[in-house]
């Protein structure tokens, strides 16, 4: 029995150690390129969305783009930027949004915020707001 329940917690332990070096506050911050096309290849649709956004965010950012509603009350409430990690703005430019995690039964840690109406600057947070990636949605963004 103390076995398993030390094998559990090395194993807890490796987790959060994955974990935490995949969230280091140096990982790169840079939005991913995509590869340019090779010759005779047809190039990516524009609206396509980068690939370190989840699946999950390109529903959220159609209803961001159409002014849709939102299934959690702090949809759309204003971002304040405590932080710092995004841009200097005036109170009111950003705004937040839930990015749903699959089994998860409360918001989770990830977020799209956008900046400007309609928006001109987002922001992607896995990681409730340490940590941010800009992207470029495009018009009716696709996955």
């Amino acid at each position: 029995m103390r076995f398993q329940r030390t094998r559990r917690l090395l194993a807890a332990v490796l987790v959060l150690g994955v974990l935490a070096w995949l969230l280091r506050p140096d990982a790169p911050m840079v939005p991913a390129q995509a590869p340019l096309p090779a010759a005779g290849q047809a190039a990516a649709p524009a609206a396509a969305l980068p690939s370190f956004l989840p699946p999950e965010a390109a529903p959220v950012i159609r209803a961001i783009q159409q002014g849709g509603r939102f299934p959690h009350r702090q949809d759309g409430s204003v971002f304040g930027n405590r932080e710092g990690r995004l841009p200097a703005r005036e109170r009111g430019w950003y705004r937040e949004y839930t990015v749903p995690t699959p089994g998860l039964d409360h918001r989770g840690p990830r977020r799209i915020v956008p900046g400007g109406d309609p928006p001109s600057e987002w922001y992607y947070t896995a990681d409730h707001y340490e940590s941010f990636r800009a992207f470029e949605p495009g018009a009716g963004a696709t996955r």
